[in-house]
């Protein structure tokens, strides 16, 4: 068996491969949109997903072998959870009660402090709405359900999922990965440093805030469009250099 600090590295490698395998598909994802190369777009915004969705349980394995961080105990209570969302949750849960030395009591607003209570729900709110849909259709993407995703039992749509993928763009997805890493970033420092997460958390959330009005008010469409006129100026100077 592998020392902690050695599988702990290994998830550090795995992770830097997997974001650099994602940043080399966003690469291409713009040049296809760019070249309005639908059938393109469509094959790598599920290849995006699905990298994006392998980041957050590579992310998540890493952050149960930090330094300083989780107990072997800890870990293996993460771990049993059923789903990688409810891993999460956990890995969130313990790090409060380590952090705010509140080893069984409900973590209620009675319990914690006003300010530690705000930030343990911001947290699990977060997981729920940013980290939710990735894990789910992830799971679908990787046993090959890229045009229909389908229900647990396989004899149906699982419709969320369905319309999740209908709405994720190379645009929506990047917003979520920086969702992600911000989440991801507070949480590592709630694990390692109780200090560093509130020394630290506000300048966390403002990101968080920022990057939600981005998903929520960037249009694709126009997006997509400028990118595409872009291209075409492009191709158009390279064609006629002198033109002004």
């Amino acid at each position: 068996m592998k020392s902690r600090s050695k599988l702990y590295q290994f998830h550090v490698d795995n992770l830097k491969e997997i974001s650099g395998a994602i940043s080399k598909v966003a690469r291409l994802l713009h040049e296809y949109v760019s070249q309005n190369d639908e059938n393109s777009i469509s094959a790598f915004v599920r290849l995006y997903a699905l990298l994006l969705g392998a980041w957050a349980e590579c992310r998540l394995r890493k952050l149960t072998y930090e330094p300083n961080g989780f107990n072997d105990k800890e870990r293996a209570i993460i771990q049993a959870e059923s789903t990688q969302l409810k891993q999460w949750q956990k890995a969130v849960e313990l790090a409060f009660r380590r952090q705010y030395q509140i080893p069984k009591a409900p973590l209620t607003a009675s319990i914690l402090s006003h300010s530690a209570y705000s930030r343990y729900i911001t947290l699990f709110e977060m997981l729920e709405s940013d980290l939710k849909s990735i894990i789910e259709l992830r799971n679908k993407l990787a046993h090959g359900q890229w045009a229909y995703p389908l229900n647990n039992e396989g004899n149906d749509i699982a419709q969320e999922q369905m319309d999740a993928l209908r709405a994720e763009n190379i645009l929506s997805l990047q917003f979520k990965k920086t969702l992600l890493e911000t989440l991801s970033s507070a949480i590592h420092d709630l694990v390692v440093s109780k200090p560093t997460f509130e020394r630290d958390f506000d300048h966390h959330f403002q990101l968080i805030i920022q990057t939600q009005l981005n998903l929520k008010n960037r249009d694709y469409k126009t997006w997509a469009k400028n990118m595409q006129e872009k291209y075409a100026r492009g191709k158009l100077k390279k064609r006629h250099p002198n033109q002004n």
